[in-house]
């Protein structure tokens, strides 16, 4: 608990001298889900980070006094960072803290404070893919690009920071219009890995359908095998035939679109947080439906809306579901719904064909990992 004024002679109850003692061994704990600026009250007391996403503690001066601690610590998959406000920070390891990192913040003045590691396995250090440097939420990383399968070695064990995104589906093809592909799951987990060697599988894009009417090709899964085992599953192709939602081709990480049946066929989002379902259509000269994107489903025509993240230090849209057939717009990094083709390691969605055009193909995934 914080801190408690007494007056010279009070006489403390038990209740009071209860709680004294019960915060030699049990801190009071506050439990932050945003971005948070430190308080006077917080002396003395455990202040938890619990986000999925990288937020921060902030540290102003003219709070605390020479001698203060107080404990921070992490349990979110995002990053807690502990960051100078209008005071100094200083430590011999990191103020970035992954999951389950932690330590004591201890001040030497009103505006000076160190930090002293005290939880948490921290962050590893590892090589592979393309390798670059960036700042994200004020973090510097080291960023870790797989466009493609390849072996990932980590040289040091501990905590890394993974952005998965499978294969977006491909487009379909019929004589009218068809549905957009949907796009390609996406995992952010903060992973523990022991110093060895992993191989990470990149998901390809799915080939859209050309020449005959029928499906577009579900995109390929993006994965770490095992011992790790974590799967980001590929999107679901545009449909043909209004049978979508009872085909594996047309299901995945989001769903594509239907042809243009209104109410038939939509392709279904097969795991939790990954995407979205696909739309049906209006008709098969109107609009068919548009794949679903990773933070909203399709609509008609229209594909899902993408993923719009900082993880590579840039704000890049990931994982938009595929436009419909009949000139149906894209999510972004989408084809759009005359058939054309997703952008490379983007995740999105192929376009659903419009009369004699074929399906477009979705965009091929990536795998990234970063560390502080």
């Amino acid at each position: 608990m914080a801190i408690q004024d007494f007056t010279a002679g009070q006489i403390l109850t038990a209740a009071q001298m209860d709680a004294l003692q019960a915060n030699d061994y049990n801190q009071t704990v506050s439990t932050k889900t945003d971005s948070y600026v430190l308080v006077a009250a917080d002396k003395g007391t455990r202040v938890v980070m619990n986000a999925a996403t990288n937020k921060t503690f902030t540290v102003n001066s003219g709070l605390f006094a020479a001698g203060d601690t107080l404990f921070i610590q992490n349990i979110g998959v995002g990053t807690a960072t502990i960051t100078a406000g209008t005071a100094t920070v200083t430590t011999a390891s990191s103020l970035a803290l992954a999951q389950w990192g932690g330590g004591t913040l201890y001040f030497t003045s009103a505006s000076a404070a160190i930090f002293f590691s005290g939880g948490g396995s921290g962050f590893g250090i590892a090589t592979g893919g393309t390798s670059s440097s960036i700042t994200d939420g004020g973090v510097n990383y080291t960023l870790l690009t797989f466009t493609s399968t390849g072996t990932l070695t980590v040289s040091k064990a501990g905590d890394f920071q993974f952005f998965i995104a499978a294969g977006g589906g491909g487009g379909g093809y019929s004589p009218h219009a068809s549905g957009g592909g949907g796009a390609g799951g996406i995992l952010q987990p903060t992973i523990y890995l022991a110093a060895t060697t992993y191989t990470l599988t990149v998901g390809s894009g799915g080939a859209g359908k050309v020449t005959t009417r029928g499906d577009g090709a579900r995109g390929g899964n993006s994965f770490l095998a095992a011992p790790i085992n974590v799967l980001a599953l590929g999107g679901g192709g545009g449909n043909d035939n209004g049978l979508a939602n009872t085909t594996l081709a047309c299901a995945g990480g989001s769903g594509g679109g239907d042809r243009g049946l209104a109410g038939t066929g939509v392709g279904q989002a097969i795991a939790d947080g990954q995407g979205n379902n696909g739309a049906a259509g209006t008709g098969d000269t109107t609009a068919a439906g548009g794949g679903g994107g990773y933070s909203a489903a399709g609509s008609v025509k229209n594909g899902g809306t993408a993923l719009t993240s900082t993880f590579s230090g840039t704000s890049t849209g990931y994982s938009g579901g595929g436009g419909g057939g009949v000139n149906g717009v894209a999510g972004t990094n989408a084809g759009t719904g005359n058939g054309s083709n997703a952008t490379a390691n983007r995740s999105g969605g192929g376009g659903g064909n419009s009369a004699s055009s074929n399906g477009g193909n979705g965009g091929s995934g990536l795998i990234m990992v970063r560390f502080a």
